[in-house]
C-alpha cells in the first residue's frame, strides 16, 4: 500500500508566494495526502492566506528545524516530506516517494533552480552530484522519510539539513531521485549568484571544520 504523505512546509513572511505554493500542493491533498504549514512568527498575511489552503496550520518558535519538528509531531501520514515554501514538487511526487520508500527509509529529489542563467543550472547540477556522492541532502531537495524512522532535525539555527543527513547516513544512505523539484532563484538573485555561491561554500567549509551553527547563522544573516 502506498504511504500517505504529510508534507511539512515551514514558513516565515511568505505572503507573496504562499498561495501559489499551497495551490501547487492541492492535487496531492485531493489524492489523500496531508499538508501542514508551520509558521515561525510571520508579521505579514502568511497565516491568513494559508489557513484555508492546508490541513493543519501550526505556530512554532522561529527556526526551520524547530518548525519542521513541530510539523512532524503533528503529522498523521506514513511518511514525512519537508518542503520549502519556494520549492515545487514534481507532478507525481507521491508515486516517486512511494517507490523510493519501498526500498529505503529516506531520500530526496534532484533540484532545478528556476532561472535561465547557465550558472544556476550548473549550480543545481553540482548540488545534485555532490549529494549523490556524499549522501548529504539539502532542504532545497525536499527530504522525505518514513515517519517511524524520523528522530527529528537537530535544532540548530543553520545547517540543520546537513546535520540531519549526517545522522541518517549512519543508518542508511538516502535514495537520490532523479525526478526534480524546482526551487526559486530568489536567494541567489537577491545577493548575487557568485557572491551566494562563495558564501555557501564558506559556510559549509566552516561547518565542516566545527564552527558553531549559531555563529554561521549570524554571518549568513549579516550577508543579506
Amino acid at each position: 500500500m502506498a504511504p500517505r504523505l504529510s508534507i511539512v512546509v515551514p514558513v516565515l513572511d511568505e505572503a507573496a508566494g504562499i498561495g501559489e505554493a499551497l495551490a501547487a500542493l492541492a492535487p496531492l491533498r485531493a489524492r489523500g495526502h496531508e499538508v501542514i504549514v508551520v509558521d515561525g512568527g510571520s508579521t505579514d498575511d502568511t497565516v491568513e492566506l494559508a489557513t484555508s489552503r492546508c490541513d493543519q496550520l501550526l505556530a512554532a518558535p522561529r527556526g526551520r528545524a524547530l518548525q519542521m519538528n513541530a510539523g512532524a509531531r503533528a503529522a498523521t501520514g506514513d511518511a514525512l516530506v519537508f518542503l520549502h515554501a519556494d520549492t515545487r514538487l514534481p507532478a507525481r511526487a507521491d508515486e516517486d516517494i512511494a517507490q523510493a520508500l519501498a526500498q529505503a527509509s529516506w531520500g530526496r529529489f534532484d533540484v532545478r533552480i528556476a532561472s535561465e542563467r547557465l550558472l544556476l543550472s550548473l549550480v543545481a547540477c553540482a548540488m545534485n552530484l555532490r549529494s549523490r556522492l556524499t549522501g548529504i541532502a539539502t532542504g532545497d531537495q525536499a527530504i522525505f522519510i518514513r515517519r517511524e524512522a524520523f528522530r527529528g532535525f537537530p535544532e540548530i539555527p543553520l545547517m540543520e539539513d546537513i546535520a540531519f543527513s549526517r545522522q541518517m547516513k549512519r543508518r542508511a544512505r538516502p535514495v537520490c531521485l532523479r525526478s526534480r523539484v524546482t526551487t526559486s532563484a530568489r536567494r541567489w538573485e537577491a545577493r548575487g549568484v557568485v557572491r551566494t555561491i562563495l558564501l555557501m561554500w564558506r559556510l559549509r567549509l566552516l561547518y565542516a571544520l566545527g564552527i558553531a551553527p549559531q555563529r554561521l547563522a549570524r554571518e549568513y544573516a549579516d550577508q543579506r
